[in-house]
């Protein structure tokens, strides 16, 4: 497969990757006109982004195993396909139980795209070249989000709520047909699968694929998929401190499709407006994830230095500095929203909260997916379903808290839940491989 080809394929995966997490928080800016239509409250709206975010973190502990016996691209095309078809119940919903369902199945049928989409990147790179495309693929799922009420922002000042939804459906539409004619199948063992039935056909009746020798049954395969993640939390401190540190992160980026009206509303922006407000967010994850090369560099001297692979604790460097940044920039933006300081100085500091975010959270899946390799996609799995409920929950109180505490000390209130945080990632890069050691899932390598 060419160079070029590949990357049309991670391109394609990555942009329907940020069409599925864009369509989690394009809700933000349609709450005040599907409230009016459809008669709801503040807190049942929210619920259309918390059921959304659970669906996406849930759903793959059921349908993310089904790859290893079907191959990626039935469940890239049967998960987007019923993604599109459940964003119509959304967009023509006349009552609050459709739209709520509609919403809850369509971030779980993404979620089944997400939880495959990974691995076709490392399919087709070899080690020494997936850094760039795994950096474009990782950062677009976190600038989904972001890019949800820009886009919604637009949509919502100039037209009827539903338009979110329809434009999200001829979107996805088109990721669609993108995604069936243009991304081939990239799992190796079922590529075999595929050649060993066409030698049969020919005749060559002592072929077999890896596939048809494995004796697990997916029954037990999913099982297995829905239970080890929530041991490896039960059991492994460290695993379960670095997931609480991503989740409230992910928690707080969630209150922020709430928080950030609220804030920018007192300034009198309009609903495009508060949209764009989020543009320092989403260039802060552009500048984090572009902050690549600078990591690899450490982690390649490391290497150079000690003549061997580097610990997994290395990849934890860029966290040290994301851990730092987020409860620093949470501060500077909490305390710059009073209405006599100009807007743009807390819009600076969500910059620089974007490049903690996504550091923190490359830092913090490298170093699961190396720590816990023989069990790397349960350990991810921990970390989603932990990220999607702190994600779902959040937004659930972000209006009560903002109008109890008061915009600044709500906003400080998230600085201090980073902060409390700020040690793990310090003490796990110090005194991990000391506590690999005695870990019953852990690489101790």
């Amino acid at each position: 497969m060419s160079k070029f080809k590949k990357w049309v394929i991670v391109l394609i995966i990555s942009s329907a990757a940020f069409c599925i997490t864009c369509c989690s928080s394009m809700i933000a800016l349609s709450y005040p006109d599907t409230r009016a239509e459809l008669g709801m409250s503040q807190e049942v709206a929210t619920l259309g982004l918390s059921l959304y975010v659970l669906g996406m973190g849930f759903f793959p502990l059921l349908l993310g195993p089904l790859s290893e016996f079907y191959g990626r691209r039935p469940i890239y095309n049967i998960s987007f396909l019923l993604f599109v078809v459940w964003n119509f119940p959304v967009a023509f919903a006349h009552n609050t139980e459709t739209w709520l369902i509609g919403r809850f199945f369509a971030g779980s049928c993404g979620a089944a795209f997400l939880s495959v989409a990974g691995g076709s990147v490392s399919d087709i790179f070899a080690p020494a070249e997936i850094g760039a495309p795994m950096g474009v693929y990782t950062a677009s799922p976190f600038l989904g989000p972001v890019g949800g009420p820009i886009i919604s922002g637009f949509i919502n000042q100039h037209l009827d709520w539903r338009w979110t939804w329809w434009v999200t459906i001829i979107w996805a539409a088109v990721e669609l047909v993108l995604l069936f004619f243009l991304v081939p199948e990239t799992y190796l063992p079922a590529k075999l699968l595929r050649k060993a039935k066409k030698l049969r056909k020919a005749g060559r009746t002592d072929v077999k694929a890896p596939m048809e020798l494995d004796e697990r049954s997916v029954p037990r395969v999913i099982a297995t998929s829905c239970t080890r993640p929530f041991e490896i939390l039960a059991t492994e401190p460290m695993a379960l401190a670095l997931c609480i540190w991503t989740a409230i992160l992910l928690g707080i980026l969630y209150m922020s499709f709430s928080a950030w009206g609220i804030v920018y509303g007192a300034y009198g922006f309009s609903t495009q407006l508060k949209g764009l407000s989020f543009l320092g967010l989403g260039i802060g994850v552009i500048l984090g994830a572009c902050g690549h090369p600078i990591w690899a560099y450490y982690y390649r001297r490391v290497a150079e230095k000690t003549g061997e692979r580097p610990p997994p604790e290395e990849h934890l460097r860029k966290g040290l500095v994301g851990a730092v940044l987020c409860p620093v920039s949470l501060f500077w933006f909490a305390f710059t929203t009073y209405t006599s300081v100009h807007w743009s100085v807390s819009e600076v500091a969500s910059v620089f909260f974007g490049i903690g975010c996504i550091w923190s959270f490359q830092a913090t899946f490298t170093y699961l997916v190396d720590a816990f390799r023989p069990v790397a996609a349960s350990a991810m799995a921990a970390n989603s379903a932990m990220r999607s409920s702190f994600a779902a929950g959040f937004p659930l109180f972000t209006s009560q808290m903002f109008a109890r505490l008061g915009t600044q000390w709500a906003l400080a209130l998230c600085g201090f839940l980073t902060l409390a945080m700020v040690p793990f990632p310090f003490l796990f890069f110090k005194y991990g491989a000391r506590y690999r050691r005695g870990s019953k899932f852990a690489n101790t390598a």
